[in-house]
């Protein structure tokens, strides 16, 4: 298995035989407003691609764990192939469809899928809390399985919360992805992991490697990795957690 953070939640994937782009957010940097009621009016994305995005356009298959705009943007839907096979949420592929995709699978909430040899089970998570959290919608995570490869976790959009210990305790992943970046707006709580649920996942599952991405490149993200790794050190906790830079890969190896 190989990882490539592009950036923010856009990650390349190679597991299992399979290539996959998740979550791509491809537009050029600042040519996005900033996301409303933030603490700040920088223009999104923060940061430039890491490298020509004609590299990222012919994956096996692209993955969308749901539909904000850091995550599925205009630039995505125009460059990327309309046949490419997109796997998603139940209730995303309408919109999906209309802007011109047409190999479309839905993950099922109830029961795996597998996909080209790869099986994947949709876990829940929550975008936020109280109002703010409902505001946000239905966003998903996806524990990945596949023969000789670790069990991997993208938990996707969600803060530490019931749903990722379930999915810890269940599916015993050897490897999680975290969105970090501690997303917040003017009020109510982060939206996605802080610097403290990142430290919640590592004393929780110990035995897991944690990978934190989703930093540095949005401006409602208040949590840098510079941030976060300050916080991993103070709490001994830096050897367990990956924090790739923007096109940077991470390497791990199979079982």
């Amino acid at each position: 298995m190989k990882i490539q953070l592009i950036r923010n939640a856009a990650l390349w994937l190679e597991y299992g035989g399979i290539t996959f782009l998740i979550d791509p957010m491809l537009s050029e940097k600042g040519v996005n407003p900033p996301i409303v009621n933030t603490e700040n009016d920088r223009r999104n994305p923060l940061v430039p691609l890491p490298g020509p995005v004609q590299q990222w356009l012919a994956p096996d298959a692209l993955l969308v764990t749901h539909l904000h705009q850091d995550h599925w943007d205009a630039a995505a839907v125009s460059l990327l192939p309309h046949d490419l096979p997109l796997l998603c949420q139940e209730g995303n592929q309408e919109q999906i469809a209309e802007q011109g995709f047409i190999n479309i699978t839905v993950v099922p909430d109830q029961q795996p899928l597998t996909f080209q040899g790869v099986t994947l089970t949709r876990i829940g998570g929550q975008h936020g809390t109280g109002s703010i959290g409902e505001l946000m919608g239905k966003v998903s995570g996806f524990i990945f399985r596949a023969e000789g490869e670790p069990v991997l976790y993208l938990a996707g959009d969600t803060i530490w919360c019931e749903e990722v210990k379930e999915a810890l305790d269940g599916h015993s992943p050897d490897i999680i992805i975290v969105n970090a970046g501690g997303a917040r707006f003017v009020t109510g709580g982060h939206i996605t992991m802080d610097d403290q649920d990142v430290v919640n996942v590592c004393r929780y599952a110990p035995a897991v490697s944690v990978i934190a991405v989703h930093m540095d490149a949005i401006n409602h993200c208040m949590v840098t990795r510079e941030m976060l790794k300050a916080c991993l050190e103070q709490e001994n906790l830096l050897e367990r957690v990956a924090l790739p830079q923007d096109g940077e890969w991470v390497e791990l190896l199979t079982v």
